[in-house]
């Protein structure tokens, strides 16, 4: 018992680390021109050699980017949020209770991260400005889509867990 929950605990470190990189790591969208500095775009910043603010994310127009960043950061903390309920529940749960209010939380954090990382992929030409369109997706977009079934399977793992001696 001591060795899956070992498995779980770092299952979830796992998947809360790779949360905290794509959504922090300024590598969701990369556009490599011939003859220019690589630029990579994050959901905040578009960077080079200098990092500037992405164009017009204050505004209506980027509402759908204004949704990825919050739902991302939702996701982040509802993960920690669910680790820590985890611990918590460990100790006060009854023999033989299942992990349901770290389970809920911890599927409620995937479901961020699908919503965060679908947007951004139905829309991202709409917050990038016209020389910025032609790129490839980035490895923090990529991090995000595996994070998504990370975090589904530890919200599964906690559902199907029962709290022994």
């Amino acid at each position: 018992m001591l060795i899956i929950l070992a498995f779980i605990i770092l299952f979830h470190v796992a998947a809360t680390i790779l949360l905290f990189v794509a959504t922090i790591n300024n590598a969701w969208w990369v556009v490599s021109q011939a003859g220019r500095d690589v630029i990579y775009t994050d959901l905040w910043y578009s960077c080079n050699t200098t990092c500037y603010p992405v164009e017009n994310s204050h505004s209506a127009d980027a509402a759908y980017l204004q949704a990825v960043q919050a739902t991302m950061i939702l996701a982040s903390i509802l993960c920690c949020v669910s680790f820590f309920v985890f611990i918590l529940q460990l100790f006060r749960l009854q023999q033989g209770e299942r992990f349901i209010f770290t389970a809920i939380i911890q599927l409620l954090s995937s479901l961020c991260v699908m919503i965060a990382a679908s947007i951004y992929t139905a829309q991202k030409n709409s917050f990038h400005v016209p020389s910025l369109q032609y790129g490839a997706y980035g490895s923090s977009y990529v991090l995000a889509w595996i994070s998504f079934p990370m975090t589904l399977l530890s919200g599964l793992m906690y559902l199907v867990l029962r709290k022994r001696k």
